[in-house]
């Protein structure tokens, strides 16, 4: 079993400061959050081409206009090698990343194990490049925190550089898998509510900065969401955006309640292949339905954004049925609906994976839903791209519960700044409904608090 080393040194030990010895521990700080920074984006590059490579290995054509029959067992293999390497190679069990990496924190346990620098990330390609519905960023921040971790230790720095260090490499991580130096650095502030001094923070940014260039260049300078704005935000829709953030802050609601359940649910099957297979079952008959829920969904996510939201009912079993409007809406219903049971069924099942991606997924197929339902209902006529680029933060903040991590990284991964009024609207009234309901009788169990 992976353990956390003790580390009970509240100094920095003279014995093992090679690294910059002469320098002050500022200076030795922030250096120390650019390797890490350099580190954890270099693990990032590699952890989405190795996904993708087993991905394009096992799925050559990519998505088909029919039903692919092959997606009715290799997402039960993924979850299924997912399972057998953390019980019998790993001998830990390493899901929900950021979970763990949260305990481990509030514990004071500073010692990462070194083979938290690559088990999550091994563990990630058999789950997600295997058809897994999830994201990658889990994982990343885990491997992210011990390679910080590490590195510190080894460089024998204090005990509280050693939880800033941590802090730095998990946020790299984050930054890194989503090339969002600034949504990096909130994550350490507001998911991991780590306190950081003017000092740190610098540092922080060091390490979030230098994780989002490395990744940027070794994935050819591109973005994994890609959005050409050519209209101007439209103030009279803003009734609309207020709509849009009720939409997402209720079925934040929902995506939250339905994920805290079926964790539970899993953790109640005692036989670990059972468990790996239901979840499994789960995973395939959702894809073999609808198909673009294959992997984080980026692509799917880009071609909404340009105007191509037809593509979910293209690929879907239901395209042979119907057209028009409703069968349109009735195709997006369904993937809003079972994103949430998908995603609980590649984190909780088995699999190691992330939770951010997914709620990037579904606010976008929100934002488009709401705007295409309300241009049939009412002939109107919203920009579905605009709604579907604001769904997506509205959502991530609303589930995740994190509003401006939310708002900065859905604004950092599509360059879409220009659009930042609807972004804090939909962001703030979908935060505010589910921090509301939370405290009614309806709330959210506390196993899924992110």
């Amino acid at each position: 079993m992976v353990q956390h080393q003790s580390d009970n040194k509240d100094s920095a030990d003279p014995k093992k400061l090679f690294f910059l010895p002469h320098a002050s521990d500022k200076v030795r700080l922030i250096t120390l959050s650019v390797v890490i920074g350099i580190s954890a984006g270099l693990a990032a590059a590699f952890l989405k081409w190795i996904i993708g490579e087993v991905s394009l290995l096992l799925h050559p054509l990519g998505l088909g206009s029919g039903p692919d029959w092959n997606m009715l067992w290799i997402p039960v293999a993924g979850i299924v090698l997912t399972g057998i390497y953390q019980r019998y190679v790993l001998r830990d069990n390493i899901s929900h990343g950021v979970d763990k990496l949260v305990d481990d924190l509030a514990d004071k346990r500073y010692s990462l194990s070194r083979k938290l620098m690559y088990a999550p990330i091994i563990a990630s390609t058999f789950t997600l490049g295997f058809g897994g519905l999830a994201g990658s960023e889990g994982p990343i921040a885990y491997s992210g925190a011990a390679i910080g971790s590490n590195i510190g230790r080894c460089c024998g720095v204090s005990r509280q550089q050693l939880y800033i260090l941590i802090g730095c490499g998990s946020a790299a991580g984050i930054a890194g898998i989503f090339k969002a130096p600034v949504g990096g650095a909130l994550f350490a502030l507001e998911v991991l509510g780590m306190a950081f001094t003017t000092v740190s923070v610098i540092a922080l940014f060091a390490a979030t900065i230098s994780a989002a260039l490395t990744a940027y260049a070794l994935t050819g300078f591109t973005m994994d969401l890609t959005w050409t704005q050519n209209i101007a935000f439209d103030f009279r829709i803003m009734p609309y955006i207020i709509g849009l953030g009720v939409f997402t802050g209720l079925y934040s609601v929902y995506y939250s309640y339905v994920m805290g359940r079926m964790r539970k649910v899993y953790e109640a099957i005692p036989n670990p292949w059972i468990r790996n297979i239901s979840s499994g079952l789960v995973l395939a008959l959702m894809i073999f339905i609808f198909p673009t829920l294959y992997g984080e969904g980026y692509g799917t996510l880009n071609r909404v954004l340009d105007l191509e939201y037809t593509v979910p009912f293209a690929h879907s079993l239901l395209s042979g049925v119907g057209g028009g409007k409703l069968w349109l809406l009735l195709v997006l219903g369904g993937i809003l609906v079972t994103k949430c049971f998908a995603c609980s069924a590649s984190n909780s099942g088995g699999g190691v994976a992330g939770d951010f991606a997914p709620t990037l997924f579904a606010g976008g197929i929100a934002g488009a839903f709401f705007a295409l339902a309300v241009n049939a209902l009412w002939d109107a006529e919203l920009p579905v791209q605009v709604f579907a680029y604001v769904g997506m933060a509205g959502v991530m903040s609303g589930v995740i519960r994190a509003p401006l991590m939310a708002l900065v990284l859905t604004a950092e991964m599509c360059n879409g700044f220009d659009y930042f009024m609807p972004l804090v609207t939909v962001v703030l009234i979908s935060y505010g409904m589910v921090m509301a309901v939370t405290h009614t009788k309806f709330y959210l169990p506390k196993k899924y608090r992110h």
